[in-house]
């Protein structure tokens, strides 16, 4: 199982996502949509799992979750648009975390990358930076990863190029 990982498209998705995303059987979309447009695209071109963001208007929240709770290939996930990351969760998120136990814990909302393990909780936390071209990184990306037998293998981060500018 193959994953494409984004968030924070705020309304645009760079053309060369469907590139990068081509091998995956998955796309997750860690919320921030912004139109459903871009959440259209994603779905006419893979099965698609997103949460909405806090910039998602109704018809986005109708079409999504806030929380997407779920095992894949043996991992079990919780994606969630704000929520923190390790030692630094909020509140709701460290319940959701108590009560599901994830293997995987994913958010987006800071435009900030990260891919770092929680060792209190035994589980990895990805935030997979923005991809849209709207907010304060300087970067636009993405992560794509595989899923074998309930463990990630084979996780990259791609950078799509300057925030603003598609390469």
């Amino acid at each position: 199982m193959r994953i494409g990982l984004l968030s924070d498209t705020h309304g645009w998705l760079d053309p060369a996502v469907f590139d990068y995303f081509e091998e995956c059987n998955e796309v997750w979309h860690a919320g921030d949509i912004g139109t459903m447009e871009v959440l259209e695209k994603l779905e006419d071109f893979r099965p698609v799992r997103a949460v909405y963001g806090n910039i998602d208007n109704a018809q986005i929240r109708a079409a999504t979750v806030k929380n997407q709770i779920f095992t894949v290939a043996g991992l079990s996930v919780v994606i969630t648009h704000i929520g923190g990351y390790p030692g630094r969760y909020n509140a709701r998120v460290r319940e959701l975390l108590n009560e599901h136990r994830p293997d995987l814990y994913i958010c987006g909302h800071s435009h900030i990358l990260k891919v770092m393990p929680d060792k209190k909780r035994h589980l990895l936390h990805i935030n997979p930076g923005a991809c849209g071209r709207h907010g304060f990184h300087k970067m636009r990306t993405l992560v794509r990863f595989a899923i074998k037998e309930g463990k990630i293998t084979d996780l990259e981060v791609v950078e799509l190029g300057k925030r603003g500018k598609p390469d």
